[in-house]
């Protein structure tokens, strides 16, 4: 079984975003390889979908938006999404309810 993978880059906890654009509703669809794969309501049109995406996951880490931030990725599906403020063990755990 393929697990979230949780990674440094440049001193920032990072995790790997699939990002499916224009779906019926928003949540956190499981993984997608090791990306942990979101589904938005959002085009992904003028940035609607990144921006989007940084409220919708500072909103299920209960983290202001400004601690969530996409360091790479923002033209693409797959994304890296940098988040400060909380430690390793506990993006883990937040994010682990909506992988069972």
């Amino acid at each position: 079984m393929t697990t979230l993978h949780l990674f440094t880059q440049r001193g920032q906890l990072c995790l790997q975003i699939h990002l499916q654009p224009r779906a019926s509703r928003d949540e956190i669809a499981g993984l997608h390889g090791e990306a942990l794969k979101v589904r938005l309501t959002s085009p992904p049109l003028e940035n609607r979908a990144n921006r989007h995406l940084v409220e919708f996951l500072a909103g299920i880490l209960d983290l202001p938006k400004s601690q969530v931030k996409i360091v790479a990725g923002q033209r693409s599906r797959a994304k890296t999404v940098a988040v400060s403020g909380i430690s390793e063990s506990e993006l883990a755990h937040r994010l682990g309810q909506y992988l069972v």
